[in-house]
């Protein structure tokens, strides 16, 4: 067996994962890159599963910044996805059997009214077809195999919607734009925008389906939909421009330097605040010791020595309580 040439590496690679690549394949591919590139065997993991028929923001974690793989689980996320309105699949989503039809198109206006509705701590109820556990099994699992499968209401966020939308001569629709329009005879001659389908950029608490959002604004509107396009734009701290694509990712299996592509462990922190150390706190922490007195106000915080992440803290009352301690050598030792 050879020797590694590079040490094992920690921080984070940001795929813009493609439509038709599972999150679990897009661990594996980082995985084979890694090991063609002659890198030491390396702990990956992902920052929330993105569905085959998704693309977007997948955050894969390597070495230490696994450890804040969950926190990336518990982040909220922006989306953007479109719903076709006149068909609801079993699914949701494209790949489903259609279950329900309408010839109702929902009016511009109504959509804009209807989405505050679904705005703030919403009840959603998930996709059957969903990798959430049902009496010790995966939903997916029991519709597939025919079964009748009741999900259970969960408690959602949804932060923010915002949308553009599709006439039934496909033109593009903005509030701050004049779009084609279609008579309604209810209302006499003035016009009334219809929407074949519409699009929108959502940003969600952790466990809300798109899928079920979908569904539920189209029904809303007094007719049926599905999702025909999902991308996931934002992952806590991450954003769209900072990921890479598939491609990119492979020419780390043919020798391109790591360090061109990989974010840094603490770039999963970005959103909290830093706790510089002194050598002697350093160490005091990373022996598991409390540190007391500290003059910042309570929170959590990533502790820093000097430019190495040395643990995640909870500060309260003065006092540290280690959240997740990292492994690093600091290298300024």
């Amino acid at each position: 067996m050879s020797t590694p040439l590079h040490s094992a590496p920690n921080g984070w690679i940001l795929l813009d994962k493609p439509h038709g690549l599972g999150s679990t394949q897009a661990v594996a591919a980082v995985k084979r890159n890694l090991r063609e590139g002659g890198y030491a065997k390396t702990k990956v993991g992902h920052g929330g599963t993105l569905d085959p028929l998704a693309e977007g923001v997948l955050p894969i974690a390597l070495g230490e910044a696994t450890k804040l793989a969950g926190r990336m689980l518990d982040a909220s996320k922006i989306y953007e996805f479109t719903i076709q309105f006149g068909e609801e699949t079993d699914t949701l989503d494209v790949e489903g059997e259609v279950v329900h039809r309408s010839s109702l198109r929902p009016p511009m206006v109504a959509i804009a009214a209807v989405l505050e509705h679904f705005t703030g701590e919403i009840e959603q109820v998930p996709p059957k077809y969903s990798a959430l556990k049902v009496d010790g099994k995966r939903a997916y699992d029991l519709a597939r195999a025919g079964e009748n499968v009741e999900m259970k209401t969960r408690r959602v966020t949804i932060h923010n919607l915002s949308f553009w939308a599709e006439t039934g001569d496909d033109l593009p629709y903005s509030t701050f734009a004049t779009t084609a329009t279609r008579p309604d005879p209810e209302i006499g001659h003035e016009p009334l925008e219809l929407a074949d389908a519409i699009t929108l950029t959502a940003h969600v608490s952790k466990g809300t389906y798109i899928r079920s959002l979908a569904r539920d604004i189209a029904r809303a509107l007094g007719t049926v939909g599905h999702v025909t396009y999902l991308r996931r734009t934002k992952a806590g701290p991450f954003l769209e421009k900072q990921a890479i694509s598939l491609d990119k990712l492979n020419e780390i299996g043919k020798g391109a330097p790591l360090k061109d592509i990989m974010l840094p462990l603490e770039a999963g922190l970005d959103d909290i605040p830093a706790l510089s150390l002194t050598s002697e706190q350093a160490a005091a922490i990373r022996q598991g010791r409390v540190l007391t007195g500290q003059p910042q106000a309570d929170g959590l915080y990533c502790a820093m020595h000097r430019k190495v992440p040395v643990a995640l803290v909870e500060l309260e009352s003065g006092t540290t309580r280690i959240v997740r301690g990292f492994n690093l050598s600091d290298v300024a030792e």
